[in-house]
């Protein structure tokens, strides 16, 4: 400050002098706190007593305080921070700014989180769009350097393409040292010698990276894993399908909004937790909910994939005790909890990623949550659609009747009838009636089943904007629905069809998305179907790059990498 402010440089010497523990050298033996208020606001308010400072040309000095939260000393930080308040507070004026960098450490952020402090969240300002710059930079730099990644962009044209570098982007998560990491991969920088594989051979590698934050992850979580609720709160936001805010988290689990943020106040380095109850709760980094679902990793922090169950049954229950309360009145969207306006979009898919896992008590318990509340609203299509998706799974179980799978598809019917054109669930209902009719067909062989499987796919399909997340899931269950169609009366525009729809599932599937693989062997079965009739080349010769590429995409052990040796093998 001396250099940069010289009116202030003679109070600093005067204040060194007549303190030398201020330079805490050898030994400290004042506080930071202490220094600041010698070195730093106690020279530059003498200074600016005397009148305008000129150095500074009517701008305030700036001190930037970087890593705030990795000073090891709370109790210090915590003196640091009030006393830069209090001296605030009694020189407002005062020509000096003080910007902070930390992650968002309670001990921190409860003292900041004050008038007269501005706070801001990183979170809330996305770097992709900087990541995704910095990364043009380096591949363009290295496509100039690299032969082999010039012989390529000869033969194949840009590379990486545009949806490579957008899957790269959604990897890295934001974080510029990984995203330096991940390059350094794909070029092969870090292993010089290794000529084994090229730069284009190892991007779709890189999509599989784990950026190294396990350590912290596991430390960070220590830190609250023995708080009641910990293990149900941590796991409920690891397989949530979209977040929630605190107090949909605490419905959803039956207990009360303090006790979710009681766990989570310390995890804040890793989560990001919002100052009020309604704003979502969020990843810092989208890996760590690939190291809480992935056991080899997590240890102890592991969260069991059988939590979707146990969510599965909570948002039965928070819908039952909503229609207890309100008997036989319509709940309109807008007077929706967030919890329950999740369970109505979402619930379904912890139902079906809990499947297997499901005991038929738990089944039974389910049903008759939904039959009750059913009971209360005997014409809502939402109490109709719960019951029908609780009977539809049940079907599944052992020592189930083929008459459950005829009365959740009745249920589902019903549903639909009294949801209009404008419903914002009758796409998904109408996508549950689908799975449920191709059940039936495959037990009974019924074509009636069959067709009204396509017709209600095709209409559910419509109410799916491009955009839509689950737009890529119904143009292959289309699909395959027409793909069986051919494969019943061989009419050949079911085929063709199918082939497009495979054909556009997989465009809305670009890397890293999981189901990618998957797409590549539907599109290259249906196309080996039409190579078998017209003996097309073209057929065959896609139909082989795609398995190599699902290959590819199914390194050792992947559990379905033997299946696609065998389809290129074929």
């Amino acid at each position: 400050m001396a250099a940069c402010v010289p009116e202030t440089a003679p109070f600093v010497r005067a204040a060194a002098i007549a303190s030398p523990g201020l330079m805490n050298f050898p030994t400290p033996v004042s506080s930071v706190a202490m220094q600041m208020q010698r070195l730093v606001y106690g020279p530059l308010k003498l200074a600016a007593d005397r009148g305008p400072i000129d150095s500074l040309a009517g701008r305030p000095f700036l001190i930037i305080i970087d890593g705030l939260d990795e000073c090891e000393d709370k109790d210090e930080v915590g003196e640091l921070i009030d006393s830069m308040l209090a001296f605030f507070a009694d020189n407002p004026f005062i020509p000096l700014r003080v910007f902070i960098t930390s992650r968002v450490e309670q001990h921190i952020h409860s003292r900041l989180n004050v008038d007269g402090v501005n706070l801001d969240n990183l979170a809330d300002h996305c770097s992709n769009d900087d990541i995704t710059a910095f990364l043009e930079v380096l591949f363009q730099d290295a496509g100039r350097r690299n032969p082999v990644i010039q012989a390529y962009v000869r033969e194949h044209g840009e590379w990486p393409t545009p949806d490579e570098q957008r899957s790269l982007v959604y990897h890295i998560g934001g974080s510029f040292i990984f995203a330096s990491a991940v390059f350094k991969f794909i070029i092969g920088s870090n292993a010089p010698r290794d000529r084994s594989m090229t730069p284009m051979d190892r991007l779709p590698l890189a999509l599989k990276m784990n950026p190294g934050l396990d350590g912290l992850y596991a430390q960070t979580l220590e830190r609250s894993e023995n708080i009641p609720h910990f293990s149900k709160v941590i796991s409920t936001i690891a397989l949530l399908e979209a977040p929630l805010p605190t107090s949909g988290i605490a419905e959803v689990l039956g207990i009360r909004t303090y006790e979710v943020v009681n766990v989570l106040v310390e995890l804040q380095a890793i989560i990001q937790v919002p100052g009020t109850d309604d704003i979502p709760v969020t990843l810092c980094h989208t890996s760590l909910r690939d190291f809480l679902t992935t056991e080899s990793r997590s240890g102890r922090f592991f969260t069991n994939p059988r939590h979707h169950v146990y969510l599965y049954l909570r948002f039965i229950k928070c819908e039952y005790e909503l229609h207890r309360q309100r008997p036989g009145v319509a709940i309109h969207p807008s007077e929706c909890t967030p919890a329950i306006a999740y369970s109505r979009t979402y619930s379904v898919d912890h139902l079906n990623k809990g499947q297997r896992l499901i005991d038929e008590s738990e089944v039974a318990s389910a049903i008759r949550l939904c039959r009750e509340a059913l009971s209360f609203h005997p014409d809502g299509p939402e109490q109709l659609y719960a019951l029908a998706n609780a009977i539809y799974w049940s079907s599944s179980t052992p020592n189930m009747s083929p008459l459950d799978l005829d009365e959740a598809i009745a249920l589902y019917q019903k549903a639909i009838s009294l949801q209009p054109l404008a419903h914002e669930g009758r796409w998904l209902t109408l996508h549950s009636l689908g799975y449920a009719l191709m059940d039936r067909y495959s037990s009974t062989g019924a074509i009636g089943d069959l067709e009204e499987a396509i017709d209600t796919r095709r209409e559910s399909l419509k109410l799916q904007p491009p955009l839509h997340p689950e737009r890529s899931n119904s143009l292959t269950v289309l699909a395959v629905s027409l793909k069986k169609r051919y494969r019943c009366n061989r009419v050949v525009a079911d085929l063709e069809e199918a082939i497009s729809l495979f054909r556009e599932a997989l465009e809305l599937r670009p890397l890293p998305h999981p189901d990618r693989a998957a797409s590549m062997d539907e599109l290259s079965a249906a196309l080996m179907d039409r190579c078998r009739c017209n003996s097309s080349m073209v057929d065959l010769e896609e139909v082989i790059s795609l398995d190599r590429e699902a290959l590819n995409l199914r390194p050792l052990p992947h559990p379905r990498r033997s299946s696609s040796l065998a389809n290129l093998t074929i």
